[in-house]
């Protein structure tokens, strides 16, 4: 990452107009130590091209703010939409998800010169009040793609046999996190959005749950736990494990967390040696749950993660990436967990919470509406941020999800217990 995207957003900038660019610039910031080729490739399915975060999130100023915003805007290439769409039924025909990795052209100096042609035609939007929550969503949007374009690259880099480093800084070393239980005696707590600062719309709208007394881990589940129930048989005890997930280890011969190897794992800055005291990341669902039966525990709902950590994370003015809170897009060191005593920055923590619409959720109109609706079936919510999250992204009434079977995110997992 270039020292002046760094320092552009370690302090939050003010105004709408700064922001904006200061998430710009991180995003190009993050290409600059790749070649065509590392920008370029897709290894696997769920996983896209940084050239293509890098586009996608610049077709969607263009989409939904320039076109319609700026009178007389022509799009940058008309034939470029087809290929930098995501998902967007409203917004027509794109290219499959799997064959992102198959475009070689545009090339990636041609993507920034469209990234630059579109900095600075929505420069007259940022005075304009009406386009204001637009903008605020452009940009979560461009900061969720930065961390998809850093845990993304690593898998890419991870399937190299050269496990090649994208930074070649060490990893920090941290303290041990501290033991214990946070109690909760349960009752009636509100949950969802709460405040005036922005938010997505799956985050809402607040409501009232009931909690029953349980508590909550102080600390995330480490490596040297995983490694406990990796030798006490965990991934070939049938009891530990639901039916979907039984099979899932079977027909993927999986036997420990992604990018795991004896002593080691892969990390942005190649491969290291694996620290037992920090938190075990790159792990699904259906791992989070059997290591939880097997602990004697279990997963927490995301209403109580939620209750507890409402209030913990740092304020929405308080954009810094801090190194010593987990939070590492960070000159100092690549991305890593590494245990800071906190409820968020480290790894995205699973739930036992479906992802569901709560009681009188409505999408948005248009095109807009697709952003998160659509997709509430099939998986599970998760808390926390990690350390490739953009500082000031997170917050209590955040709602991640992803399927039982995916880990390529920096996924890990708190323990709960009832009281």
């Amino acid at each position: 990452m270039s020292q002046t995207s760094t320092r552009q957003i370690f302090d939050r900038p003010s105004s709408l107009a700064d922001r904006f660019a200061a998430t710009r610039a991180v995003m190009e910031g993050l290409l600059e130590p790749l070649s065509e080729a590392d920008a370029t490739i897709q290894s696997m399915e769920d996983a896209s091209p940084a050239k293509w975060h890098a586009a996608h999130t610049t077709w969607f100023w263009e989409t939904f703010l320039l076109r319609d915003h700026v009178p007389g805007y022509r799009l940058f290439d008309e034939r470029w939409p087809f290929l930098f769409n995501s998902y967007y039924e409203a917004e027509g025909e794109r290219i499959m998800r799997g064959n992102r990795g198959l475009v070689t052209r545009p090339t990636l100096s041609q993507v920034l010169e469209w990234r630059a042609h579109v900095n600075e035609a929505m420069q007259p939007l940022m005075a304009d009040e009406r386009c204001t929550d637009l903008i605020e969503l452009g940009i979560a949007h461009e900061q969720q793609h930065i961390e998809l374009l850093l845990t993304d690259i690593k898998h890419a880099f991870s399937r190299n046999p050269l496990g090649p480093a994208i930074w070649d800084r060490q990893p920090k070393a941290r303290p041990a996190q501290q033991d214990g239980w946070i109690e909760h005696p349960g009752g009636i707590a509100r949950v969802g959005h709460q405040s005036d600062g922005f938010a997505f719309d799956n985050e809402g709208p607040a409501h009232r749950v009931l909690l029953e007394p349980f508590a909550l881990s102080r600390r995330l589940v480490t490596n040297g736990e995983w490694a406990q129930f990796i030798a006490d048989g965990g991934y070939k005890d049938h009891r530990l494990w639901l039916s979907d997930a039984w099979a899932w280890l079977d027909r993927c011969n999986i036997s420990a967390p992604l990018y795991w190897r004896e002593g080691e794992h892969f990390t942005h800055a190649g491969w290291q040696e694996r620290d037992p005291d920090a938190p075990v990341s790159h792990i699904s669902y259906y791992e989070a749950d059997a290591f939880a039966s097997w602990a004697g525990c279990r997963l927490p709902t995301e209403f109580e993660w939620e209750a507890v950590a409402r209030g913990q994370d740092a304020p929405e003015t308080d954009q810094r990436f801090d190194a010593a809170a987990g939070n590492q897009l960070d000159t100092a060191a690549p991305p890593l967990p590494v245990g800071t005593g906190e409820l968020f920055g480290d790894v995205w923590q699973f739930t036992r919470s479906g992802y569901l619409p709560y009681p009188r959720f409505k999408p948005a109109e248009g095109a807009v509406g697709e952003y998160n609706g659509k997709f509430m079936a099939g998986q599970w919510v998760l808390k926390g941020a990690s350390c490739v999250t953009v500082r000031g992204h997170s917050r209590a009434s955040y709602r991640n999800f992803f399927y039982p079977q995916q880990r390529w995110q920096f996924t890990g997992l708190r323990l709960a217990k009832d009281l």
